[in-house]
């Protein structure tokens, strides 16, 4: 009889880190078996397999937009399963809430998250002189999602950020400016070491840097 699963069902760093990768950017299939992470960045995937120590094959993925992307599927009922029982389901885009995430790891799961559907951007505010504004956003198609993780980042470290929404076929975002930023972003990449998807790392290093620059040049 064949293993139900090869994945290693235990939480650490780069397990939770994993799990926000799948909440964010994976597909559970109604097989209730194969789970599915498709993304435009193969890094992604790379940290992926690395994560969960699964040496599965990626491969291009054509969307019906003639764009490609790559793709890692596992087969793996078990694994499947325990995904189920923290929250996370087939067809979960529009319905999934909260997460049953240890607050230890909760960050890592936030980083990944945040890898697969969120952005970092700056820029300089034109009414007041020298004044460098950025914001740290997360992004879901679920509303009660988004909910939970608000309350639960403010539970674990006092912040609240505020939430938008938009489209017709509304997708909602929770934005942290520039002040909770600052309290956030340590949080999350707490080291040099922590797996990440190095174009966003650097772009949230880039606007720390120039923010660290204001503060010395008004000093």
């Amino acid at each position: 009889m064949k293993p139900l699963g090869k994945v290693k069902i235990q939480w650490s760093p780069e397990f939770a880190y994993a799990i926000g990768l799948l909440v964010t950017d994976g597909c559970l299939s109604s097989s209730q078996r194969h789970i599915t992470l498709v993304s435009k960045d193969r890094e992604m995937l790379e940290n992926f397999k690395k994560c969960l120590k699964v040496d599965n094959k990626i491969s291009d993925h054509h969307s019906g937009l003639g764009t490609t992307h790559f793709r890692v599927q596992l087969g793996d009922i078990k694994f499947y399963r325990f995904l189920n029982s923290i929250g996370v389901t087939p067809r979960k885009t529009k319905t999934i809430g909260v997460v049953d995430i240890p607050d230890e790891y909760f960050f890592d799961f936030l980083r990944g998250h945040h890898d697969g559907d969120g952005t970092f951007y700056s820029y300089w505010d034109p009414r007041w002189h020298s004044s460098y504004m950025f914001y740290t956003v997360f992004i879901s198609a679920s509303e009660q999602h988004i909910i939970w993780l608000q309350e639960k980042i403010n539970q674990l470290i006092g912040i609240r950020g505020h939430m938008t929404m938009a489209g017709k076929s509304p997708m909602f975002s929770l934005k942290y400016a520039k002040n909770e930023s600052l309290i956030l972003l340590p949080e999350m990449y707490y080291n040099r070491e922590v797996v990440c998807l190095s174009r966003k790392r650097d772009k949230i290093l880039k606007g720390l840097a120039v923010e660290k620059q204001q503060l010395y040049l008004r000093n």
